[in-house]
């Protein structure tokens, strides 16, 4: 494969390579089709007597695709729906960090 074109940052969201489809339903019930990578890394954290362990899902795209993107927007990725913890995180580079919460049945996750 060759190396990806940094001008054109879709080169690296293909879907036949590493990157998946994410459908992303806003508060409005506007809807859109995203491109992106998709991560759900193991936490471990502790503070004083407090402790955390689980997933952090999130999911990588471009900056200009992830826009608009606010708190408790429904992010659908393989049939799993979660929901935006926030707006997404600019890195500088052209693409985003959404960091994710899987949506509970019957409701929110927060």
């Amino acid at each position: 494969m060759p190396s990806p074109d940094w001008e054109d940052l879709g080169a690296f969201l293909q879907t036949d390579d590493f990157a998946v489809e994410a459908t992303i339903v806003s508060a409005e019930g506007a809807s859109r089709s995203v491109s992106g990578i998709f991560d759900e890394p193991f936490l471990d954290a502790q503070l004083g007597e407090y402790s955390f362990d689980g997933a952090q899902p999130r999911f990588t795209a471009r900056a200009a695709d992830l826009a608009g993107v606010q708190r408790r927007d429904e992010v659908t990725i393989g049939g799993v729906v979660y929901l935006a913890l926030g707006d997404p995180q600019n890195d500088g580079t052209g693409m985003a960090v959404l960091p994710l919460v899987k949506q509970e049945a019957g409701g929110a996750a927060f």
